[in-house]
């Protein structure tokens, strides 16, 4: 860890240590987003889900009471996730240490990025990031916990 580094980017960097799939195919994304949905379902969220490689969606769902504006974050966290290969959560923290926007002065573009906490990449042993799985309609970092949350679940039932 090194000066910069916070407990919460410590946790955040675990997420995506930890969070590597040995394969990823359309079944796995049906079987994770269906697991994200159901949990969001039980917890009464009013949530839009997707998992996308870069413009192919591999799962959709949006669930009552989302907006047309969870569309407009979906798409903006997973441009962030693709194009940085992190999670958009470990990126706001990372960011905000250095003290940092890098909407500020154009380098990204704010109409098609964000640092909202909501998604995160799939990531394949030996491969890489492969794609993104997103959650809005929370806050940041309860649509990034949905998320862990439910891949976590999705690998230790894949392996058991």
């Amino acid at each position: 860890m090194t000066d910069t580094d916070s407990p919460r980017i410590a946790e955040l960097r675990r997420h995506e240590e930890e969070l590597v799939f040995p394969g990823f195919d359309h079944h796995d994304a049906w079987r994770l987003g269906s697991l994200i949905a159901n949990r969001a379902i039980a917890g009464g969220h009013s949530v839009a889900i997707d998992i996308r490689r870069h413009n192919l969606v591999l799962f959709r769902c949006v669930l009552p009471g989302a907006t047309a504006d969870q569309e407009e974050w979906i798409r903006r966290k997973a441009a962030t996730t693709l194009r940085f290969e992190r999670s958009t959560a470990l990126l706001a923290e990372e960011f905000a240490v250095k003290d940092f926007d890098p909407m500020q002065g154009g380098w990204l573009a704010a109409e098609d990025y964000t640092l909202a906490g909501g998604s995160f990449p799939i990531r394949v042993k030996g491969v890489g990031v492969i794609a993104a799985v997103t959650a809005s309609g929370l806050s940041s970092d309860d649509d990034h916990q949905l998320v862990v949350e439910a891949i976590r679940r999705h690998l230790q039932s894949a392996a058991g």
